[in-house]
């Protein structure tokens, strides 16, 4: 232990350029441990301030270095993104092709910046496990017959679809929708870095306005392990 003290105070008093060497004869730093290091005791701190800035890690390198409590968790801050649309105006999507992208161009929360709302896509930063939810709403001009539906998908490819056509009865010869306007889907899937997801509309309809109300129409993804 003795020798240990006495390197170490060398280490704390030495010029600049001097580097100390415990365990090996090349040195990288002021004071460069090959091997364990233990400390018996420390005084306990009751400073509320300490935990943020004076919590020691180690890199790769087994170099310590200071950090701060916050930097810690957002290090390891799992996704959770919620996105609806920018305005409470009706969103008029043209379906040349029977699908479009959900045009979603606002997030209230998105912990790691991974949904660009300029291409309305999500893209992935960590391999994971992801829970997703997307829910929209039709205006009241959709009609009867009339498929109607949300996707899912993944680098592009659909995997996951909730579509149906609306339901009308008529009494008195007199038609009633009876089907909601609403659809929603709900899925759990396994993504890996730099994998996308996008929201689509799918229909038979040449046009669709969806309700731009957050309320009403909007998307959540949330990486669960």
């Amino acid at each position: 232990m003795k020798p240990f003290l006495t390197l170490l105070v060398l280490a704390c008093f030495a010029s600049a350029f001097a580097q100390v060497g415990i365990g090996t004869t090349n040195p990288t730093s002021t004071l460069d441990v090959n091997g364990d290091l233990r400390i018996r005791s420390t005084n306990t701190t009751f400073t509320d301030s300490a935990p943020k800035d004076s919590i020691i890690v180690v890199n790769n390198l087994g170099v310590l270095q200071r950090t701060n409590s916050k930097s810690i968790v957002n290090s390891y801050l799992k996704t959770i993104v919620k996105g609806v649309f920018s305005s409470a105006s009706l969103v008029d999507l043209n379906l040349l092709a029977g699908t479009i992208k959900i045009p979603f161009n606002l997030v209230e929360f998105d912990s790691n910046a991974e949904f660009d709302t300029n291409t309305n896509t999500f893209t992935a930063k960590e391999n994971g496990i992801y829970a997703l939810n997307v829910q929209i709403k039709a205006d009241a001009t959709l009609g009867v017959t009339t498929n109607f539906g949300v996707a899912i998908l993944k680098n592009g490819v659909v995997i996951a679809r909730n579509s149906f056509a609306n339901v009308g009865v008529t009494i008195a010869f007199v038609e009633t929708k009876v089907s909601s306007p609403l659809r929603s889907l709900q899925s759990l899937i396994q993504l890996n870095s730099n994998d996308t997801i996008t929201f689509n509309v799918v229909s038979d309809l040449a046009n669709v306005k969806l309700l731009g109300t957050k309320e009403d129409c909007f998307f959540s993804i949330q990486q669960v392990r």
